[in-house]
């Protein structure tokens, strides 16, 4: 396995990372195997994955339009991309740790949420000289970009209220103000305690605040850009609408049955003679296609490199 040393560079870390130094002799070598394993995990769940998947249905209703493959991967590589953008900033990032960014980023979508952060955790651990240790990056990184997801959430709710009480979704206001208080109390309990939470200079936080906020937009708005370019005769004003509150019943906890509802608000948004449900599962299953695709290519390459 070769060790990329790499050192931090813009404004660095605040401080010493407190966790890690007395953690680096003792695991030390569960470190090693922390990466191969997650891989391993990612490429057992593709093979999982692959059992239910029809290929041949789901490629016959993709659009052939370069603009609509040209859109979907600005939406796929977002996430990534910003990640990438943050951790040069933070340690200068050599271009070789987008593939590790990207494993980041399927492990937490077909494996179990915030796996890929424990996955590139260990990758850094590796491979950065340990100048600034990763955790404090690695988890900064993630509890801004729940912040950001919160933030413009509890904003998308605030512009579409109105809606919400026009569809007549059968949401109980009661079950959305519970919902709506666990966000934002979770947002405001995250920033009342940064001082404590955060390890970055404030610099570098802003930084990586815009960021996620740029990100979240990215991966909310280009969909809408995307169900368009499939259903081009439905307005595009409706499908943001819809993303908007896509993206508000993902991530509003205790409301049940999001997937009714969003099919609820779909329906009666953009009307009963669309193909929707043709349309959502045709972009559900080309987003986990890509996933399997992407995430077994990377682990084999990884495997190939011996690991790197």
């Amino acid at each position: 396995m070769s060790h990329l040393s790499f050192e931090p560079s813009g404004g660095g870390l605040a401080r010493a990372e407190p966790f890690d130094p007395p953690l680096l002799a003792p695991t030390a070598g569960l470190t090693r195997w922390v990466g191969p394993a997650i891989s391993l995990g990612i490429f057992g769940a593709v093979l999982y994955q692959l059992r239910g998947l029809d290929v041949r249905a789901v490629w016959a209703m993709v659009p052939a339009s370069p603009a609509f493959w040209a859109v979907f991967a600005a939406f796929y590589l977002a996430t990534p991309a910003v990640d990438f953008l943050i951790f040069r900033r933070l340690w200068g990032l050599p271009a070789s740790g987008f593939g590790a960014l990207c494993r980041k980023f399927v492990g937490n979508e077909i494996l179990l949420g915030y796996i890929g952060e424990v996955h590139f955790y260990s990758w850094a651990r590796q491979r950065m000289a340990m100048v600034a240790a990763p955790f404090a990056a690695v988890k900064d990184v993630a509890i801004l970009s729940a912040v950001a997801g919160n933030l413009v959430t509890l904003a998308v709710l605030a512009a579409a209220y109105p809606y919400l009480g026009a569809l007549n979704l059968g949401l109980a206001p009661r079950t959305v103000m519970l919902a709506v208080g666990t966000t934002l109390g979770t947002s405001l309990g995250l920033l009342a305690f940064r001082g404590r939470l955060l390890t970055l200079g404030p610099r570098d936080l802003a930084f990586v605040g815009a960021a996620q906020f740029g990100r979240v937009l990215l991966t909310t708005l280009l969909p809408a850009l995307l169900w368009h370019l499939v259903l081009p005769r439905v307005a595009l004003g409706w499908w943001l609408l819809l993303a908007a509150l896509r993206l508000l019943l993902s991530r509003l906890p205790l409301l049940p049955n999001k997937d009714l509802v969003f099919a609820g608000m779909a329906v009666l948004l953009v009307g009963r003679d669309v193909a929707l449900a043709p349309l959502m599962t045709m972009m559900a299953s080309l987003l986990l296609g890509t996933h399997l695709v992407v995430g077994a290519g990377l682990v084999l390459v990884q495997f190939a490199r011996g690991g790197d």
